[in-house]
């Protein structure tokens, strides 16, 4: 390859770089904060792709991140139910088991939307997901007990909050 055709190759992937960076900037600005914004960054950096992706892939992979922490949470939730043998902890983690176990397939559905450019049915979906760690943490405080899942719940439903904000970002061409 000579040198001009390089150079030339070089200043074509440096200008889709720094377009997609914006493109995961806006999205991430949009949630509307500071604190926000950063733990978007984060959370998207988990999924390399996510630099060169556009509004619609940043919302795919978005899906496919957060689905692998309602993964992550049953697991966890799987552990929690081997060591705590308390019946009121037992029948809340059952709940909150049952309704990870549904937003891994929300997910699933919600990234089909996307890409069939249904974004309502895709926010729908999000929206039903979003519910999941705030009914667990309800159902654990109505009992009266400390949550063993507080933190996988927080890092869920602010994976849930950047999904649905980049998802809702298709509305708006």
């Amino acid at each position: 390859m000579r040198q001009s055709q390089a150079l030339s190759l070089l200043v074509l992937l440096l200008l889709v770089a720094s377009s997609s960076a914006s493109i995961l900037e806006d999205a991430c600005r949009s949630l509307g904060n500071p604190y926000y914004y950063n733990t978007c960054i984060k959370f998207f950096k988990a999924d390399k792709e996510s630099a060169l992706a556009n509004k619609r892939g940043l919302a795919a992979i978005a899906t496919g991140i957060a689905k692998k922490t309602a993964v992550v949470t049953l697991k966890r939730i799987a552990t929690v139910k081997a060591v705590d043998k308390d019946p009121k902890i037992q029948a809340i983690l059952v709940f909150c088991d049952h309704f990870y176990s549904i937003a891994v397939g929300l997910f699933d559905e919600a990234a089909k939307c996307i890409w069939s450019n249904k974004v309502g049915d895709a926010v729908t979906s999000l929206g039903s997901a979003w519910n999941v760690p705030r009914s667990c943490e309800d159902e654990f405080r109505k009992a009266g007990v400390k949550s063993p899942l507080h933190a996988e719940n927080s890092e869920f439903e602010m994976e849930c909050i950047i999904t649905m904000g980049v998802t809702e970002r298709l509305r708006v061409v």
